[in-house]
């Protein structure tokens, strides 16, 4: 059986979890990678056929998306010529997370798509949701990458076909620790306003990883790092917090390592403030911006937060086995014996 697992390439999460869903796909058949997009910093440890450019959402340095840069780096006719010419037709299975070029090439020629991302989970009707309403943000979240059937990711399973998050191997194998610093992964900040204000906590061991520096550097009590995939979940495996944007992965492998955590949702990022009220419901701290108005939040955090207890088991490959089993061409199966997602 042929198999395409498309992967959207913005942002380090839907990379992380493909280290797992690859090689479970892999027990069911032949499998070629689409990934899409142009703002991940962390590599993939299996072979990659297709790399497209895609539809990127760029970080800004302020607390949100730069839309005038998105805007300025959307390649529209490319991404409509991708759509256009990408033989999705000559595959059985198409396992799509969040990626735009496979999913629409999927509904232009009518092919089934199944999404397997937390983006669909997100959009569903028990899930977490932001006090304040974003009709278009949940639009475009809805439409980027239109899917014919979801198993979806979150914070915790609230309906059929939403499971708790996949924790990938590196991490589940770690020993966690406490050595007293709080590690810090905010990609919508530059790093001279992530120094300026953590800099007004100097009793707290800060270690950053930047987005936007070039070179590894200290500035007081904050230690400055490029991302490095290894080093980062060494230093969240032994912290005593993360200080993190409110993306999925991040928090939820925090979360899996006994660790408090404190989240700043992107603005005008309609998905990020859904998985903002995800955390909170788990007992995470929210904050709106990094800012001197909440510091007394920070500093409550710093003294008085606690570690967030989950029990995430590991059903990846429960999932992907009836993933398979429901929507993969009988024929094509390497067995008929029947798979089940324990309860």
């Amino acid at each position: 059986m042929k198999i395409l697992f498309a992967i959207q390439g913005t942002g380090n999460g839907h990379l992380s979890r493909a280290r797992d869903v690859y090689p479970e796909l892999a027990r069911h058949g032949e499998v070629d990678v689409l990934i899409s997009g142009i703002q991940a910093d962390v590599d993939v440890p299996f072979p990659v056929k297709y790399k497209m450019y895609g539809m990127s959402f760029i970080f800004g340095k302020h607390g949100g998306v730069d839309i005038i840069e998105t805007a300025k780096r959307l390649k529209l006719f490319r991404l409509l010529k991708d759509i256009r010419e990408f033989p999705v037709e000559q595959y059985d299975l198409v396992i799509n997370d969040f990626e735009p070029v496979s999913a629409w090439a999927c509904r232009r020629k009518n092919i089934p798509c199944i999404s397997v991302s937390h983006q669909c989970a997100v959009l569903h009707a028990d899930a977490p949701q932001p006090e304040s309403g974003d009709a278009m943000g949940k639009l475009i979240l809805r439409r980027y990458a239109p899917v014919t059937a979801a198993y979806g990711f979150h914070f915790k399973s609230f309906g059929d076909n939403i499971f708790t998050p996949v924790i990938r191997k590196e991490i589940r194998d770690l020993t966690p620790t406490d050595a007293g610093h709080y590690t810090v992964y905010l990609p919508a900040y530059d790093d001279a306003t992530i120094i300026r204000h953590l800099s007004q906590f100097p009793d707290t061991r800060w270690d950053v990883y930047s987005k936007h520096n070039k070179e590894p550097f200290v500035a007081g009590n904050i230690s400055l790092k490029k991302i490095d995939n290894r080093a980062f979940i060494e230093s969240m495996a032994s912290c005593t917090g993360l200080l993190c944007g409110a993306g999925f992965e991040g928090p939820a492998e925090a979360m899996y390592l006994n660790k408090k955590v404190l989240v700043i949702p992107m603005l005008t990022q309609f998905e990020q403030h859904c998985n903002a009220a995800g955390a909170a419901a788990m007992g995470a701290t929210v904050i709106k911006t990094l800012s001197a108005k909440n510091y007394p939040t920070i500093r409550h955090w710093l003294d008085n937060g606690q570690p967030i207890e989950v029990k995430y088991p590991d059903l990846t490959k429960e999932i992907i086995a009836t993933i398979v089993k429901n929507h993969a061409p009988q024929s094509k199966l390497k067995s008929k014996a029947p798979v089940g997602i324990p309860v």
